[in-house]
């Protein structure tokens, strides 16, 4: 028999750990599964026609907000083909609702609710045992002689007898819902959940996951009641032994992945759990894994702030759920969070200067209206974190946001994301201002391209919003949103932004945009109002040389208005920044920058 089990996932490099642990959950009970996995990004034609060559007998798919549209679409022509073989659902999308999305999907058989390993498991044994009643039923059909009266009545006895055989079959599994033969929806009682170390680990072979994302999982469930958020369905929090914990870690380590994602929903909320898997990472560093956490920066206590602070660069980055600086948004969201400890802990962690940090925002929460929401950012993006990720409000099934949309007076999309429009408190036209600025936060700011360039721009602007807003009303009104630019080109349209808002201070812009042009790669070409190298080859050449640099992959620039740091400066003496590109930041990947002074230019090539 073939259960084939099918992730469509939202890139490439992603992989679906869910997928990964129900087929080794229902392998270790003696059931064989198939996989496959594809992305949102193929075409549907194609993916239909690998599933139907695949033959299966059963059809599973892992539904979320990114595909769950294409899995309806993609079961429904299947069911077309070959209308036989049940297809059966599980995750966060089919999860709630159950009775309603299998009445708008005639082509789905039956849903997996929540955790699905076990219930997949005890499903595998009913597709199984079904399949062998029905090869029974379907020998004696072949056997029954037309026109025989008495044997086609006692053939349809026993087809009436299967049908039942199934439904009391199904009966007996809970944490399913189903559609029983009279069209009618039965939905069983959600069923207890495993403890973690249960769980077998899915990664044993690590071929399929060249060029991807490896996730892993310490923990389930989440000890907070975020009103936005499905894991506080989950009220009972578990964890993986460690020493079965350092065993899978070790077995990453040694394999020298690029990078393992926790997606523990709050890694540190047990402090112990935490600090010894941290222990763990920092002692068995092979120098290349990078391993990624969701945490909350209120509860690191200072043991751990000081382990993480010894950490290399790069070992770790950290992502942490901020949403909003406004109490009274914090309180009616049910989320717990001290934002004093926020922002201590991660000032801390930026001091040290070896983690990545990713801090999270949300728009078009309750009681935060347009001009709060702007302090929000503005309280944020003033940390100079690595990123600055600007969502929005989802309205998920299941989640005590969509049960109080209303009283919210919450407007979203109907079909996922599922992403807020409107509230009691942002109107549409604001929303499309925060969008505006999102964009421009990714093309400028997270993309880590004009970062020196926007350190020189925030001194014109009390507001680190309308800096961004302003930028994006520039890039509409000549037309460059709905473009793609080349880096170059891109540098000459924010010069011009900056010049139109702050002429005076042209020279300082065009040189933090030349910094920001090199200092990843060398740049081949560059932007119209840059010197011309030609005018400095002959010395920066003579100095290469005399340094045994000349075959070195780096580049040398004159600058007037940036000290060492590379940050604005009113005055001082010029300087050269050699960028080693074969000598790299480990934690930016910035090039190492050498600074030189004119006399020592001018001495090393007389």
């Amino acid at each position: 028999m073939k259960i084939l089990l099918t992730a469509i996932n939202a890139k490439y490099i992603h992989s679906n750990l869910a997928v990964y642990s129900l087929q080794a959950y229902a392998e270790a009970h003696g059931h064989k599964i198939d996989r496959a996995e594809y992305t949102i990004n193929n075409q549907l034609d194609d993916i239909l026609e690998k599933i139907y060559r695949q033959k299966p007998d059963v059809l599973l798919f892992s539904c979320y907000i990114w595909n769950v549209e294409y899995v309806r679409e993609l079961a429904a022509e299947f069911h077309k083909l070959r209308p036989e073989v049940p297809i059966w659902v599980g995750g966060p999308e089919a999860s709630f609702e159950t009775e309603r999305f299998l009445k708008e999907n005639p082509a789905i058989t039956g849903i997996m609710m929540g955790e699905g390993e076990r219930t997949l498991t005890e499903l595998c044994t009913y597709f199984e045992q079904y399949k062998q009643e029905t090869q029974l039923l379907t020998e004696n059909s072949e056997n029954v002689q037309k026109g025989t009266e008495v044997a086609e009545a006692e053939h349809e006895k026993k087809s009436g007898s299967l049908a039942e055989r199934n439904e009391e079959l199904l009966g007996k599994i809970d944490g399913i819902s189903y559609r029983r033969a009279d069209g009618t929806v039965k939905i069983q009682p959600l069923r207890s959940l495993l403890p973690m170390d249960e769980l077998p680990f899915c990664y044993a072979n690590l071929k399929d996951f060249e060029h991807r994302i490896i996730y892993y999982e310490s923990s389930r469930g989440c000890p907070f009641n975020c009103s936005y958020c499905l894991s506080s369905v989950d009220k009972k929090l578990r964890f993986r032994s460690l020493p079965l914990v350092y065993k899978e870690l070790q077995f990453f380590i040694d394999a020298k992945v690029p990078q393992v994602k926790f997606v523990d929903r709050t890694f540190n909320c047990q402090h112990e759990h935490a600090m010894e898997i941290w222990k763990y990472i920092k002692e068995h560093d092979n120098g290349i894994t990078n391993f990624h956490f969701e945490i909350s920066a209120d509860l690191l206590r200072e043991d751990e702030l000081e382990l993480i602070s010894d950490m290399r660069p790069g070992l770790i980055q950290l992502e942490i759920g901020v949403q909003s600086t406004n109490d009274v948004t914090i309180r009616e969201i049910h989320r717990t969070m001290c934002l004093e400890k926020v922002y201590h802990a991660v000032n801390r962690v930026k001091a040290g200067g070896n983690i990545h940090q990713h801090l999270d925002l949300i728009a078009g929460l309750p009681f935060e209206d347009y001009q709060r929401f702007q302090q929000s950012f503005n309280d944020i993006y003033a940390l100079h974190t690595q990123q600055l990720q600007l969502g929005f409000l989802k309205v998920l099934k299941g989640s005590y946001m969509y049960e109080h949309a209303a009283e919210y007076g919450l407007v979203y999309r109907t079909k996922p994301p599922y992403e807020v429009l409107a509230s009691k408190w942002v109107s549409y036209d604001e929303m499309l201002e925060i969008r505006l600025v999102e964009e421009m936060l990714e093309l400028h700011y997270n993309s880590g391209q004009f970062l020196t360039y926007l350190g020189v721009l925030e001194k014109q602007y009390d507001s680190a919003f309308q800096m961004f807003l302003d930028m994006g009303h520039y890039y509409r009104s000549n037309g460059y949103l709905d473009c793609n630019h080349n880096r170059v080109r891109r540098t000459e349209i924010v010069l011009d932004f900056a010049v139109s808002v702050d002429p005076e201070r042209r020279e300082a812009y065009q040189e933090a945009l030349m910094f920001d042009l090199y200092r990843i790669e060398k740049s081949k070409s560059r932007p119209a109002w840059a010197q011309d190298l030609a005018l400095e080859k002959k010395k920066t050449s003579r100095y290469l040389r005399a340094h045994g640099m000349e075959k070195k992959y780096c580049h040398l620039e004159h600058f007037y208005w940036l000290d060492a740091e590379g940050k604005y400066r009113k005055e001082g003496e010029p300087l050269w920044f050699l960028f080693d590109y074969e000598t790299r930041n480990p934690l930016t990947n910035e090039a190492a920058i050498t600074v030189i002074t004119d006399a020592q230019m001018e001495g090393e090539t007389a």
